[in-house]
């Protein structure tokens, strides 16, 4: 059974950090792609960061220069750090694994099949 399990999330002033991370089981990770995906209140879950199985990774335009997504693939967990937040970047930030085995970058939700739980990021003004 696939898990995904999401931490790191908490409360910050803007211009601070929080380092999420995601902790997979129930299958060979190092052969998927893998993403950061948030939902902010009345929104849409939408794309910030995603990684391929062999670490080439792309950025949502919001995020991009402050937020660095990586994977280690020993401990089967992926991260997102990020730097300099906004109070737009207030969310509940989800991980996902994508639906097929290696491939390219997708940034597209519906080719992720398995989710974290969500773990709030709120920035204060």
């Amino acid at each position: 059974q696939v898990q995904l399990v999401e931490s790191g999330g908490g409360l910050v002033q803007a211009g601070g950090s929080l380092r999420l991370s995601c902790a997979a089981s129930g299958r060979t990770f190092s052969r998927y792609g893998m993403g950061w995906f948030r939902q902010a209140p009345g929104k849409e879950r939408e794309f910030v960061a995603v990684i391929t199985w062999n670490g080439v990774s792309t950025y949502a335009d919001s995020v991009k220069g402050r937020f660095t997504i990586s994977r280690d693939n020993a401990k089967n967990t992926v991260y997102l750090q990020m730097n300099s937040l906004k109070p737009e970047d207030t969310a509940v930030y989800y991980c996902a694994v994508r639906r097929l085995l290696y491939g390219g970058i997708v940034v597209d939700i519906n080719e992720y099949d398995y989710w974290g739980q969500g773990t709030q990021v709120t920035v204060s003004s």
